[in-house]
């Protein structure tokens, strides 16, 4: 089947047409054909992933969801262009019926979202990540949001209704300049703790419900010595933090997706990264130091529900 082309990232005439603009990012509609893909490497103990849009108008520099572009010149232009994918309500109540069909008594487990973040600016019109929570509410899924937006608070009606939950806000950094140097698009890292503690206040304790909240740092980017502490004591409203290295692994290249801006920001922080085990070790025993009481996980193992 030929790759579908979009208007202004192709050389051929375009199948798909720019429907709007929205802020500084190109928006494309598509239909999908599946919504819940089957989960693997990082997440690979949940049942299925599930992606709203494609693309993320928040492009953050080091994001590895990039090369999952639809072709190289939107990688390259990786923030600027957003696809809807407009009849995901309708596919996923489909798939969440056949599940339940072969599965009566195992409800699904979702990773929602694993290369696009549910809450980006363009959820705020097209409401749908509100859709598909509609949706799957109906069937009890365990569920577990990744975002890095604090739009998630309009949705506390809903969420409160689920019986298995996780919600993880990704905060990368306590210092506002660092987070304007690497994701510069992204919302505020007050307006995201802000967020988390408003979940984790406001959605109720119902007998028989387990809804918990953690805050990601991942990948782990420098905090500025002045910030860290209060920053880490903001940690205090959740059951568990997780960090990761930026840095490249072992197991895992992180480099290898990872575009050549954010590796010549990283340049800025050398007080950091050249140093950087050192730097995550002694983060990291801050955080098991100041949080008493909280979960300290780090990379795969803290992404569970449980």
């Amino acid at each position: 089947m030929a790759k579908q082309q979009y208007e202004g990232y192709c050389k051929n005439q375009p199948t798909i047409l720019v429907r709007e603009n929205f802020g500084s990012a190109k928006v494309y509609a598509n239909n999908a054909k599946s919504l819940l893909n089957k989960a693997t490497g990082f997440i690979d103990y949940y049942d299925f992933t599930l992606n709203p849009y494609r693309g993320c108008q928040y492009g953050c520099s080091y994001c590895y969801a990039a090369a999952f572009s639809p072709n190289d010149k939107m990688r390259q232009d990786w923030g600027n262009w957003v696809i809807i994918k407009q009849n995901a309500p309708e596919i996923l109540e489909k798939e969440l019926e056949r599940w339940c069909r072969k599965n009566p008594d195992k409800p699904p487990s979702i990773y929602m979202s694993s290369v696009t973040d549910p809450y980006q600016p363009i959820e705020s019109k097209e409401q749908l990540t509100r859709q598909l929570l509609e949706v799957m509410v109906k069937y009890q899924p365990t569920l577990v949001i990744q975002t890095r937006s604090p739009m998630i608070v309009r949705d506390i009606d809903i969420l409160q209704q689920f019986q298995r939950l996780r919600i993880n806000m990704s905060v990368p950094t306590g210092s506002e300049s660092v987070r304007k140097d690497f994701e510069p698009r992204s919302p505020s890292i007050p307006a995201r703790l802000k967020a988390i503690s408003t979940l984790r206040y406001n959605i109720p304790y119902k007998q028989g419900h387990e809804v918990k909240f953690s805050v990601t740092v991942t990948p782990l980017l420098p905090t500025l010595p002045n910030d860290e502490r209060d920053f880490i004591r903001k940690l205090e409203v959740v059951d568990r933090v997780v960090i990761q290295e930026f840095h490249a692994s072992e197991n895992r290249s992180l480099v290898a997706v990872t575009r050549q801006e954010a590796l010549n920001i990283k340049r800025k922080y050398a007080w950091w990264y050249e140093n950087e085990q050192v730097s995550y070790l002694k983060f990291k025993e801050k955080l098991i130091s100041l949080l008493v009481g909280v979960e300290i996980k780090e990379g795969k193992e803290g992404f569970g529900y449980e």
